[in-house]
Formats: C-alpha cells, sequence, structure tokens
C-alpha cells in the first residue's frame, strides 16, 4: 500500500493532518518506512518529502471539489435537478435530470396547502389528519410538523430550483400556484411557522404571531406546563421559550384568559361601538379623498375629452348622410376617432373603478350579524374557527404592562381598501368570534383598560 493510500485510510490528504499525524507517530516512538515508496520519517530527507507529498495530495483534491462544485453550479443554471433526495410531489427523470410530477403525491401537496391556508390547520394538526387518513412520506413514514413545514417552505413547489446563489425559475411543472404559495408563505410568518422561528405552539393558541414580547420585541408563542392535575396554557416569549429566561425574563401570560378577554373585547366592539366604526371609516375615507385627488382630475379631462370625440363621430355622420361628406373621407376620420373613443373609455373604466373603491360603513345589521356569530363561535366554535375568527378581524395585540393588553380590530366592509387605525381594550373574561370577513376597512379599537389577565 502507497503512502496516500494509507493517509487516505487514516482520513488524512491535507498538510495540516499529515503533520499532526506524524508528530502523534513520533511521540510514540514510531517510524515510518514505505515498502515501495522513498520516505522514511526516521530522517529529516524522508519528513519533508512526506509533507511535500502530502500538499500535493491537497492540491489535487482541493481541485477536484473546485472542478465538481463548478459543474453543479452549470447544472444549475440550465435548471436540471442536482441529484439527493426528491421532493415528494415529484419523481426524477434520470435521462434529463428533470423533476416530473408524481400526481399522487402531488394532490398531498395540494391538500397540505388547502388545509394550511383554507382550514388554518397548524402544521402539527396537518400532519396528524395525514397519518389518520394513511398517507405516507417519501420514505414510508408518518408525517411530523416539521415535515409539514418543509413542504411549505419549499419553493421547488413554484418551479423553482436553487443551488448556493443561483435559483432558476419555470425549470419543472409547478405544483402550486404563486398566491396559494404567497398567502401559506404569510401565514407561516404570521405563525413562526417558519424555519427561522419554529416554536411548539398548537392550533389552539389563537392568539399566536399576533403580540409581540414587550421587552424583546419577538413573537410571544404557545407554551404549556404540565401540573399535579391539569395542563396550563401560556403565551411565552420567543426568546425565552428557545433560549432561556436569562435572555428574555419577559413574564407568561395566562392563555385562557388573554384569549378569553380578546375574544370578548371582539364581540363586543362589533355589537356596541358602531360610532367609533363609523369615525374610522370617515377617517379612511378622507385619506382615500386625498389619495385620488388627482385622479379625479384626470377623469373630468377624460371625460370631457370623450363627450367632445362622441360629438365629432356624431358631426362626420351627419354630414355624410347629408352628402357634404364623401366615403372615403368619412372613413378615414372615423378610425381615428374610433380609436380614440376607445382608449379614452378604458381611461374612463379604469379611473372610475380607482375612486370608486372608497371606503364605507357596513350597514348596522351587518355589524350585529358579524357579534352574533361571534358569540356563536365563543359557545359552540371549535379552536379552529376561534383561530380562524382571530386571523380575520384581529390584527395585532399589544401587551402595554401587567394586565393591560390592547387588540387592534379590522373592520370588515364590501369593498377593500386602506387601513384606518384605533384600539379597543380587553376587559373581563367572557365571549365572542365572528365569520371570516374576505375585506376589511381598516383597524379600529378604544383606549385600553386593564384585563384580568
Amino acid at each position: 500500500m502507497g503512502l496516500i493510500e494509507i493517509l487516505e485510510c487514516l482520513g488524512n490528504t491535507s498538510v495540516s493532518g499529515t503533520v499532526t499525524l506524524l508528530e502523534e507517530l513520533d511521540q510514540a516512538g514510531v517510524v515510518f518506512r514505505s515498502a515501495t515508496e522513498p520516505f522514511d520519517t526516521a530522517t529529516p530527507m524522508g519528513r519533508m518529502l512526506l509533507q511535500m507529498l502530502a500538499m500535493f495530495a491537497q492540491f489535487e483534491r482541493d481541485t477536484i471539489i473546485d472542478r465538481v462544485i463548478g459543474g453543479m453550479e452549470r447544472k444549475a443554471a440550465k435548471g436540471l435537478w442536482m441529484g439527493g433526495n426528491r421532493p415528494f410531489g415529484y419523481q426524477v427523470d434520470r435521462a434529463n435530470w428533470k423533476l416530473l410530477v408524481d400526481e399522487k403525491e402531488a394532490a398531498i401537496v395540494r391538500l397540505i396547502f388547502n388545509l394550511y391556508v383554507r382550514d388554518r390547520l397548524g402544521t402539527r394538526a396537518i400532519a396528524k389528519t395525514l397519518n389518520e387518513r394513511g398517507h405516507r412520506t417519501t420514505t414510508g413514514g408518518h408525517w411530523s410538523g416539521h415535515q409539514v413545514i418543509r413542504v411549505l417552505d419549499h419553493r421547488v413547489y413554484l418551479g423553482e430550483l436553487t443551488f448556493r446563489e443561483i435559483t432558476v425559475i419555470d425549470t419543472h411543472e409547478p405544483i402550486i400556484d404563486q398566491a396559494l404559495f404567497a398567502e401559506a408563505e404569510k401565514i407561516l410568518i404570521i405563525r413562526t411557522d417558519g424555519h427561522a422561528h419554529r416554536a411548539a405552539s398548537d392550533s389552539d393558541y389563537y392568539l399566536t404571531g399576533r403580540m409581540r414580547c414587550p421587552q424583546c420585541t419577538k413573537a410571544m408563542l404557545g407554551s404549556n406546563a404540565k401540573g399535579r392535575n391539569r395542563t396550563y396554557r401560556y403565551y411565552t416569549c420567543f426568546t425565552r421559550l428557545r433560549y432561556s429566561r436569562d435572555r428574555c425574563d419577559a413574564p407568561r401570560l395566562d392563555a385562557d384568559a388573554l384569549d378569553q378577554a380578546v375574544l370578548t373585547a371582539l364581540a363586543g366592539f362589533y355589537r356596541d361601538h358602531h360610532q367609533l366604526i363609523a369615525d374610522a371609516v370617515q377617517h379612511a375615507r378622507q385619506r382615500h379623498d386625498d389619495a385620488h385627488s388627482d385622479r379625479a382630475g384626470e377623469l373630468t379631462t377624460v371625460q370631457t375629452d370623450l363627450t367632445q370625440t362622441d360629438q365629432a363621430i356624431d358631426r362626420y355622420l351627419s354630414a355624410f348622410e347629408r352628402g357634404t361628406l364623401d366615403e372615403e373621407t368619412l372613413a378615414t376620420r372615423l378610425a381615428a376617432l374610433r380609436i380614440k373613443q376607445k382608449q379614452l373609455r378604458r381611461r374612463h373604466t379604469e379611473l372610475t373603478a380607482q375612486i370608486g373603491d372608497e371606503p364605507v360603513m357596513p350597514p348596522r345589521a351587518t355589524l350585529r350579524k358579524i357579534a352574533n356569530h361571534i358569540d356563536t363561535i365563543i359557545e359552540v366554535g371549535t379552536d379552529l374557527q376561534r383561530k380562524a375568527l382571530v386571523e380575520a378581524l384581529i390584527d395585532e395585540v399589544k401587551i402595554l404592562g401587567p394586565g393591560r393588553l390592547q387588540p387592534i380590530f379590522r373592520v370588515p366592509r364590501p369593498e377593500p381598501t386602506e387601513a384606518a387605525t384605533a384600539a379597543l381594550p380587553a376587559t373581563t373574561p367572557s365571549k365572542g368570534t365572528v365569520r371570516t370577513m374576505p375585506n376589511m376597512v381598516g383597524r379600529v379599537g378604544l383606549e385600553p383598560t386593564t384585563g384580568g389577565l
């Protein structure tokens, strides 16, 4: 066996590794002599030659690594699969190194995204659902919350491939569309489920992702502690949960009391504070009008030009009917006017839609219906329904001090618009919950008060 083979068997193909090995052999009183090569560590010349050979071996190894990485980067730039474990939902075409959709697994990928975005299930709840339905991972194992997160966080399902600093789009058929993936990504950030901020929180923590620690500003996450007779639920600072109280000593918050207090405030807000909502809508309308003042002026100009164009077309047609304008001239002038008329009408429609998107006050009947629905969900709804309600109608909850918090609510409306701001207090625990409203007029509330937390 030659020197290089011996060094490779020992795991030392670097100069530093070889020098270290020789020193250890020397300290042990061992001399290395090669039977097939002129190396003898008992002599200074032999040790020098051995170190030189190790240096060349390392150079060759580093050159090979650079060539391999360079080849992989060129391969990645062409949008080819780089190898390794295939992503769930795809098979690998080894002939062309392309990813092909596995329809059976792709259906499960779509199910994961729909459960997360549409049904608002947490990652652990999704994993439990998949396992109960008999679905398995690529290795045949059971799903876990971590594996669900990897699916939700993997841009390969958009048809992208990334290697080092190289990202290529449209390399293969996507399984998830951009809109659904973006919505899932937004929820991941809100719930701090992403790889950078994973935490142990279940789906029954309604306010996860809605609160920030007043000391370190990190997210407050759901956690629990098992007592002698029951399990206690808390909202705990991410820093304290991930590391220790030494990093952040912000106190834990009673999750049961906090959830109930915020839901109670939500129900009371829609039931009793219609004037406050009206004031917020008026403020949002003023901001809308200020932002669209230039468009209003342009709309007036477009309307005037459109009227003049219509009148010009009528005059040419009247002249043709009277016989004072020949057919060829009429056709030439009408063609230009029709083009102008079409452009003006298109712009008129665009401006009207933009200006017409004005914040409006929800009817009192709608507000009462929301308040009643909140009460119903608090009484008989599931944890997932309450969590979906919170995600739809509560923008954030500010922690102001011991026992004092400030929920910031959203106001539904028929048309989407910009937000106006205010805040409502959380008082004593009670009841409250609402059905998801698709569009919001803004964020509204009252002055904060002390809650029983």
